[in-house]
């Protein structure tokens, strides 16, 4: 039996309003969860690259592939779990800071190789990017300080090397 495990997908579709709900709508009819969704217009401005990852064994995603291809603005889909890729998330995280703890939040901030990018009277703004073992070591550091408000992105992930 396949184990399930969670899948990256990159999936390449023409850059035009409803792609992204049809995309996710058929995600949503089959009941599979997208742990992860990233989309962004690529090189050419008429193409979308959406970064997807999504827990399934491989005939999940198999299926999910197949019904994906049947969409008439996907271009192209390919499961880049196995491959040596490079990924990154980034995350926003306002933090309580006084200034008892402000020199303390700047030295994790130094240690995460992460960036204030806005000072208030009793918070900080802090943007760090990196794989989702950093965003979560980072996130659990400032924790105890105070997290007023997080946002994160989804993973977006590149295959190394030349090939297209």
């Amino acid at each position: 039996m396949a184990k399930a495990n969670k899948h990256t997908l990159a999936v390449t579709v023409e850059n035009k309003p409803g792609v992204l709900t049809r995309v996710t709508t058929l995600f949503r009819r089959r009941g599979y969860n997208i742990e992860s969704l990233a989309v962004g217009a690529t090189e050419d401005p008429n193409i979308s690259r959406m970064t997807i990852e999504v827990d399934g064994d491989d005939k999940i995603i198999e299926q999910v592939t197949k019904q994906l291809y049947k969409l008439i603005d996907v271009i192209k889909i390919v499961d880049i779990t196995e491959e040596r890729s490079v990924d990154r998330e980034l995350v926003l995280i306002k933090v309580r800071a006084d200034t008892n703890v402000r020199a303390e939040i700047v030295q994790i901030v130094e240690i995460f190789r992460a960036r204030i990018v806005d000072i208030g009277r009793t918070t900080l703004i802090i943007e760090a990017t990196g794989d989702a073992g950093k965003i979560s070591a980072i996130e659990d550091s400032l924790r105890p300080f105070g997290i007023v408000e997080l946002v994160r992105t989804g993973k977006i992930a590149m295959v190394r090397g030349t090939t297209k």
